[in-house]
């Protein structure tokens, strides 16, 4: 594992096409041509990304695969043989699939002779791959050969080789020109703030069942909140806790996180298996975020508002700095309890009986609570 001061040699940044920092790239069997790593940056999900490396390094060395050559990158048609994702565009078809889709399109206008363009082509197709996957298919990668398709190719001012251009949902007519990084990783996340504008935030929905987990957490991270009991903090504050949710829910909907609360005791034996609870709520470990799969969680301790919570989710999103984690005991949960949901009211009023002896002319020495109830 190394590192390149990207501002001190810039010359070599630019060769490795590298725009954003940190940019982490794998050398693995075939030098010229490095894979960009897309992964968490935490150390275990880079240690098993190297592990990977290397098996794959070992496999392509057994089955005598050669290394790439002098950066000739593949042709389009090679290419194309590896990856049905990245839509062939013509004349004929840009108007129906690009202009009148609903979809947003990254579209590259290439040339076949062009070195630049064979050397995008096998990014091209990753990203086209991954971004299909990520954005549901609501962002294509779309490519044009402009030396044959020159009406389309002239009417978008074409002059240079690979030229990128973004066609935004709903804004066709003024495509945007792509200034990113023309790496696979550098693609998708390109694609991918386009889809964050689109998609509807995260509903935060009520943990009232084990069949709302399962929706929630039983496949992917998920962030479950515990709120004060309604005696504590009233319809107003409960309301204030979930808008925060709502809020924060927003800000990191790209995530794809599920989002769950329950009020206090409503499920003591999940509270003591996640270490949640003590005096007063919201505790310091008033929010869990869970990995179900890999049977961990990290708590947050602090206060429950954005300025405290904010940092924390942009933890589990960067891994920028260690969280404190937890493994689950014996690799499980207990189930939920299923409970009727809040019916957002007020708790009802408590009334307390008190009898003010002085006031009462009456002897109540033989009086008993048990001949009364």
């Amino acid at each position: 594992i190394g590192a390149v001061n990207a501002d001190a040699h810039p010359s070599l940044g630019s060769k490795y096409g590298v725009q954003g920092f940190p940019t982490i790239k794998i050398f693995g069997f075939d030098k010229s041509n490095p894979k960009p790593y897309n992964g968490a940056r935490s150390a275990d999900a880079i240690t098993d990304a190297a592990m990977k490396a290397v098996r794959e390094m070992v496999e392509d060395r057994k089955s005598g695969k050669k290394r790439g050559g002098g950066g000739g990158g593949q042709s389009r048609k090679e290419e194309k043989s590896s990856s049905d994702d990245v839509v062939t565009l013509t004349d004929s078809n840009f108007r129906e699939l690009v202009l009148e889709g609903k979809e947003t399109w990254f579209v590259e206008f290439y040339a076949p002779w062009c070195g630049h363009c064979k050397n995008l082509a096998p990014q091209w197709a990753r990203a086209a791959t991954e971004v299909k996957d990520k954005t549901e298919g609501t962002i294509k990668l779309g490519a044009l050969d402009a030396t044959v398709h020159q009406a389309t190719a002239q009417q978008y001012g074409i002059r240079g080789y690979p030229t990128i251009k973004i066609f935004k949902q709903n804004e066709k007519s003024s495509p945007i020109d792509y200034d990113g990084s023309r790496d696979s990783s550098g693609i998708v996340n390109k694609a991918m703030e386009y889809y964050v504008e689109n998609i509807d935030p995260p509903t935060i929905y009520e943990l009232v069942s084990q069949e709302v987990f399962d929706e929630n957490c039983g496949t992917h991270l998920c962030i479950l909140a515990f709120l004060p009991d309604i005696a504590d903090d009233g319809k107003d504050g409960r309301n204030r806790y979930i808008d925060l949710l709502k809020s924060l829910g927003d800000r990191f909907k790209k995530q794809r996180w599920g989002w769950a609360w329950l009020p206090a005791n409503a499920n003591p034996e999940l509270e003591k298996s996640l270490k949640v609870g003590g005096s007063g709520y919201p505790p310091p470990q008033a929010l869990v975020a869970l990995n179900k799969k890999k049977d961990v969680y990290a708590l947050y301790m602090g206060a429950f508002s954005d300025d405290g919570l904010g940092p924390f989710l942009n933890q589990l999103t960067y891994g920028r700095s260690r969280l404190s984690t937890h493994t689950l005991s014996e690799g499980k949960l207990p189930e939920v309890k299923t409970r009727e949901p809040w019916d957002g009211k007020d708790a009802p009023p408590v009334f307390n009986i008190i009898f003010l002896m002085e006031f009462v002319d009456e002897d109540l020495s033989d009086f008993k609570w048990d001949d009364e109830l």
